[in-house]
């Protein structure tokens, strides 16, 4: 009974609740990337791509979506409740956990505000197409936006995760005393990536976040940046 008779046992439920509701959101996020759009761009799932907007992908975005809010909800109270528990914001554990944090709040921003505003465009411009009407003029648009966040969402999640793991086990990692450095540094790089997704256009972004491998490296190569500033500016 200690699970829902005790502090640990509710903040334990907390943050499980966490990593269903993360898994299915980073679950979906790489399915949709790595599977669904390379197959769309092939002959057989250029046949198959109207009737799966219709009918597979409205579900698909439905969990999406809702484990990324879940998702995003469960772990700003974690950290709320960190914080309650007398964690100051300048110890290392914080540092990585809100590095993490805010990444994943561009992310779910991205689902919440971008990708699924874009999609319902396109799921029913392709509905008016299938009942013999022309499709919406601004779908095309749309869609190719709604990939780039997507995208972008992939390359975060890559650098959010390391973050979220290393929290309690990568102590040497901000172990000084230089967070207002590494937060300028972090936060403007960050900000810069999300900007793309925004505003983006141009060759420079397909070349980075055109192809499943590109956006991997991306991904790995602003962990590493980020890594490296961390233990740079705390040293």
């Amino acid at each position: 009974m200690d699970l829902i008779t005790t502090v640990d046992g509710w903040q334990f439920l907390l943050r499980w609740f966490h990593f269903l509701a993360g898994i299915t959101w980073i679950g979906m996020l790489y399915y949709f990337n790595f599977v669904q759009t390379p197959f769309f761009g092939s002959e057989l799932g250029g046949t198959a791509r109207s009737p799966m907007i219709r009918g597979l992908v409205p579900n698909a975005l439905w969990w999406f979506r809702w484990g990324a809010m879940f998702t995003f909800l469960t772990g700003w109270a974690i950290v709320l409740w960190k914080l309650h528990q007398g964690i100051d914001l300048g110890q290392p554990y914080m540092t990585k956990i809100l590095t993490g944090g805010i990444l994943g709040t561009f992310m779910w921003a991205n689902v919440w505000f971008v990708i699924w505003p874009a999609q319902q465009v396109v799921i029913k411009s392709a509905e008016q197409v299938a009942g013999g009407g022309t499709a919406l003029p601004e779908a095309a648009a749309r869609g190719a936006r709604a990939g780039l966040a997507s995208r972008t969402n992939v390359l975060f999640s890559i650098p959010l995760l390391f973050f979220m793991g290393s929290a309690w086990h990568l102590l040497t990692l901000h172990n000084g005393g230089n967070d207002v450095l590494y937060w300028i540094l972090a936060l403007a790089i960050i900000v810069a990536f999300e900007l793309n997704a925004l505003i983006g256009t141009g060759q420079g972004r397909q070349k980075m976040l055109g192809t499943v491998k590109g956006t991997i490296h991306a991904g790995l190569g602003l962990t590493l940046v980020l890594y490296v500033i961390g233990v740079v500016v705390n040293s």
